[in-house]
């Protein structure tokens, strides 16, 4: 039996879908990363002895999860009941002046604060100041932190901290009862 090569636009598509799987696994990164070696080396990979003819494995892709939409509409309706954010999203702030859309935003910033400080524990995710010069060693966490400017070669990288990042580390959501639709996240009001 012989491998058949992909095209070029067969290609094209592994290698975006191979880019979000990587940013997503950090062991499929480090196999890669392997096979990469490897190959500019021209060596043959280290792998448990296989059977004679035996087909090559394909890497295994973990399977997307699909995100639950309730959470993200319960916040987005906290973050409107405490601060009317979606009220100001929506409004047209062409008319107002600089003043008034400044007012409206100290309220907003206000509300959305006080409604993640009770509903989440927020830390940064890097606790040295932005300005500050850090060394990313081998292995570094990619979900956590982006690389940004002229990325070339392998780690350790060091650089400039330009955003220190968040990291959620307690969430404390109400619970929803069956009947509650998460969907409406602000009821229309109707004064009689």
């Amino acid at each position: 039996m012989t491998d058949q090569k992909p095209s070029l636009l067969g290609r094209i598509s592994i290698a975006f879908g191979t880019f979000f799987a990587i940013l997503g696994n950090a062991e499929l990164a480090a196999r890669i990363r392997q096979l990469r070696s490897a190959a500019a080396a021209d060596e043959p990979l280290s792998q448990a002895p296989s059977a004679p003819h035996a087909a090559p494995q394909p890497a295994v892709i973990p399977p997307m999860r699909q995100a639950e939409p309730d959470a993200a509409l319960q916040l987005l309706g906290l973050l409107q009941r405490e601060a009317r954010l979606v009220d100001f999203v929506e409004e047209d702030i062409a008319a107002y002046s600089d003043a008034d859309i400044g007012a409206a935003a100290r309220l907003v910033h206000e509300g959305c604060r006080k409604a993640l400080r009770e509903h989440f524990t927020l830390e940064p995710v890097r606790t040295e100041l932005e300005g500050d010069r850090v060394t990313l060693a081998a292995g570094f966490d990619a979900a956590a932190i982006r690389l940004s400017g002229k990325v070339v070669g392998q780690p350790p990288f060091a650089g400039q901290l330009t955003h220190r990042g968040w990291r959620v580390t307690d969430t404390r959501l109400p619970r929803l009862s069956d009947s509650h639709d998460a969907a409406i996240i602000a009821p229309a009001e109707v004064e009689l």
